[in-house]
């Protein structure tokens, strides 16, 4: 039998007959008939309402919500509710339903600017402190890695490392040449251009030589490195755990860091440092041009001034960042790859960060050498 809702008034008391079979099925023509009885109730809702449930046959949560409902909403009005004659069961149920309190709708406000700034600022300076701490994890596992690998040297793949040699270095060559021998050339032209203001054309030697083997020649190659290699780096092992070769690895019993991460870091410690040496070399060539043809220096007064503008340990101190922007830029790129969740989308989003991620460390990196060396006297 499908329910019913029958109304009376008596004096300020308003009655409220409810029977037959409340359960979900008829919970949405339960609701039209109960609206309807309240409105013959009258305009405003009477001081007592008694609902009587003696006629209820079957009740459900839904039916229960929906008598705790018109409870709520006649209290709401100023009505004293009681419930008249319900069955044992029935009571439990009801009373269970209404100790549930409804969660209050949160309103969107207009936040003030300024505060929406602050919380970004909150919340991205909160995204970087626990991205921090899962990177110097990892940092701490690759250098496990790396010393089970001195314990037990069967561990070290050689021919991986000469592969990302090849990969990273060799392969490297032409583009990192051409981008220092282009920079060499600015770099002069436009040190020429200001210093023959002073009548100083000859100091260009020395502006290209400090520039070029203390800052300029190895960030820009690290540079030039997190760009091609490290996003290389999050690609590759990004689309290996894409085609699920990492879980194919783990389950045949072969460790991804001593596979996938000391190789290409060992084979980036090894080429930077290289092509840093290169990158200097066409630099102060492109910049020996144009000050031998633009200026008419001769080649012996460039290489006697580009002699007594640098000293060994002008060399040393742009040589030694290679080693450490290796380092950072092969960890981060293997780091991001291994960070891809297992759709394509992953692998492009991380690759990007991984470029970024190792540009702005190198040049983080960069700058505190440059406090450290300028603490040093160096």
């Amino acid at each position: 039998m499908s329910g019913w809702v029958k109304t009376a008034r008596q004096d300020d008391t308003g009655l409220l007959f409810c029977g037959g079979d409340w359960r979900l099925p008829a919970l949405a023509e339960l609701d039209h008939v109960l609206r309807d009885g309240l409105a013959r109730l009258g305009g405003e809702p009477p001081p007592r309402v008694r609902l009587i449930l003696d006629r209820l046959a079957e009740l459900d949560t839904a039916g229960a919500w929906l008598i705790v409902r018109t409870i709520r909403a006649l209290e709401a009005g100023g009505s004293e509710v009681r419930l008249v004659d319900v069955q044992q069961r029935h009571a439990e149920l009801i009373e269970r339903i209404r100790g549930i309190e409804p969660e209050p709708c949160a309103v969107p406000g207009k936040d003030h600017p300024i505060l929406r700034f602050l919380i970004h600022i909150g919340e991205t300076s909160i995204d970087i402190c626990n991205e921090s701490a899962r990177f110097l994890s990892f940092a701490g596992s690759v250098t496990l890695a790396f010393l089970r690998q001195l314990v037990q040297p069967r561990r070290i793949r050689p021919n991986a490392i000469v592969h990302h040699i090849e990969e990273t270095g060799v392969n490297a060559i032409p583009i990192v040449a051409m981008m220092a021998f282009l920079i060499g050339v600015v770099m002069a032209y436009q040190g020429a251009d200001q210093l023959r203001q002073f009548g100083a054309e000859l100091f260009t030697v020395n502006l290209l030589a400090v520039a070029t083997l203390r800052e300029l020649g190895v960030m820009l190659t690290a540079v030039m490195v997190a760009g091609r290699s490290g996003s290389a780096f999050t690609a590759q092992i990004g689309t290996m755990k894409v085609n699920e070769e990492l879980d194919a690895m783990e389950v045949i019993g072969l460790d991804r860091l001593d596979v996938l991460v000391t190789p290409r870091i060992i084979a980036l410690f090894v080429a930077l440092p290289l092509l840093t040496f290169l990158a200097n070399i066409m630099a102060l060539i492109g910049g020996g041009l144009v000050v031998i043809f633009l200026l008419d220096i001769p080649l012996v007064l460039f290489l006697r001034q580009l002699r007594d503008a640098v000293g060994v340990d002008l060399f040393i101190a742009g040589m030694i960042k290679a080693p450490v922007f290796a380092i950072l830029i092969a960890s981060i790129g293997c780091y991001m790859g291994l960070k891809v969740k297992g759709d394509a989308e992953s692998v492009g989003r991380l690759t990007t960060q991984s470029v970024v991620a190792g540009i702005f460390m190198v040049i983080i990196v960069n700058a505190a050498f440059s406090i450290l060396f300028a603490t040093f006297g160096l």
